[in-house]
């Protein structure tokens, strides 16, 4: 006889988004429900993120705000459980949700604390009985059931089992890959993982890139683009950029993280290139026409005081070297300082990786999901959910928004199949 109906494994945003909906679904069917976490105290990365205030939603989410599965696929999830009905059940929840200008959704309280406790008292409320320090070390299939070996030497038997243990970013919230492997050996494709809404590590030197250490502490708004091989722009972003004493941080170089490392995954043989550029710019030919114009304009200015008006003054120095007035400039000097403004080439030779990563790129194969209950094709009875899953969102509460639409379907869907 089964320990239980329906296990959880994980108790993060997606594992309690499921244990709620499951517990939610099964309410008066008297369905043991179980939600298990490795770690003493559950939700380590929802109070870490969005700087501890926890980015829930966004205002606007479609399938274009993501990566990896087929945006189809991704498209249904999101329909399911859209980001208006995040908002709704958040106010079920108690948890009163403010706008801010960037489109992002926090908690009025700033703190993620609030969002994690309405999530345990939710759990709590539908008859779902948590179990921390309750970490797996394996799954086995018996039959029908699934039986999950626990750490402290027993195992708990179950009807159906959701696993939302993870990818491998943050590792020391409990987020190891665990899952992942698990996944692999029950017969499922692991698409090759890299970190996502990582840091970038850039290469110093004496090049105006590699002194870019030296502004550490400025934030601009500006565009990175990744080059392929061939040099055609493969993807853009732009968006405020922190410099830091390592190399690039903030909403730019973080959205780049995971294109350049899931492109250099794919082709390591080398070719990709990463170009910085200031936002109002779009190519070199424009920055070369604007520093033409303030030439005509005033031709006895300097050229770093006509770069601190696009850019801060330290970096503007920086940008204009030994250059003097704007009329003493050669077409040659300008065209290479118009290619710097626009289009400046960086030397990206690593991230801060998944300590510092903030989701997974990669993961198990959408295409061996049914979307509709998040049940495996592979393996059924077993329900799969957030970031295990081949699909990594952009910052801006993206990634949040997934684990509650996937842990909904995969809740409700296993509670759903165990329903007499």
């Amino acid at each position: 006889m089964a320990d239980a109906d329906l296990v959880v494994l994980g108790a993060g945003a997606a594992g309690l988004a499921a244990a709620h909906f499951a517990g939610e679904a099964a309410r008066g069917e008297g369905l043991r429900i179980l939600l298990l976490d490795g770690a003493k105290k559950p939700g380590a990365k929802i109070l870490v993120s969005g700087g501890g205030r926890c980015n829930v939603t966004n205002e606007r989410v479609t399938a274009d705000d993501f990566f990896g599965g087929p945006p189809t696929i991704v498209r249904k999830v999101l329909r399911s459980f859209d980001e208006r009905r995040t908002r709704a059940w958040m106010a079920e929840l108690g948890v009163r949700l403010k706008l801010e200008p960037t489109g992002k959704y926090f908690p009025e309280s700033d703190k993620a604390r609030t969002v994690l406790d309405a999530l345990l008292r939710g759990v709590e409320s539908t008859g779902a009985i948590l179990r921390t320090g309750a970490r797996a070390t394996g799954i086995e299939r018996t039959g029908d059931e699934f039986a999950v070996a626990l750490q402290d030497g027993s195992r708990i038997v179950a009807r159906r089992l959701i696993v939302a243990t993870g990818g491998l970013s943050l590792p020391k919230s409990g987020s190891d890959g665990w899952g992942l492997a698990a996944a692999r050996r029950l017969g499922h494709t692991i698409r090759p993982t890299t970190p996502a809404l990582s840091p970038l590590v850039l290469k110093p030197g004496r090049t105006l890139a590699g002194r870019f250490a030296d502004f550490s502490g400025i934030t601009i708004d500006a565009r990175l683009a990744l080059h392929g091989p061939t040099g055609k722009p493969l993807y853009a972003w732009t968006d405020s950029t922190l410099f830091t004493h390592f190399g690039l941080s903030g909403p730019t170089p973080l959205n780049m993280s995971r294109h350049l490392l899931q492109a250099r995954a794919d082709d390591p043989s080398g070719g990709w290139r990463v170009t910085f550029g200031h936002p109002d710019f779009p190519a070199p030919a424009d920055a070369e026409e604007w520093l033409r114009r303030e030439a005509d304009r005033n031709g006895k200015r300097l050229v770093s005081s006509a770069l601190s008006s696009i850019f801060p003054e330290r970096l503007a120095q920086a940008y204009a070297g030994t250059d003097g007035r704007l009329a003493e400039m050669d077409r040659a000097r300008r065209r290479e300082l118009a290619t710097a403004i626009a289009a400046l080439e960086i030397d990206v030779v690593s991230d801060r990786g998944y300590s510092f990563a903030e989701t997974t790129a990669g993961g198990v194969d959408l295409r061996e999901i049914d979307v509709r209950t998040m049940e495996s094709r592979v393996a059924p009875g077993l329900h799969l959910c957030g970031e295990m899953l081949d699909v990594d969102g952009r910052i801006g509460g993206f990634n949040f928004q997934w684990a509650w639409a996937t842990g909904y379907l995969a809740g409700r869907g296993a509670a759903r199949a165990l329903a007499p």
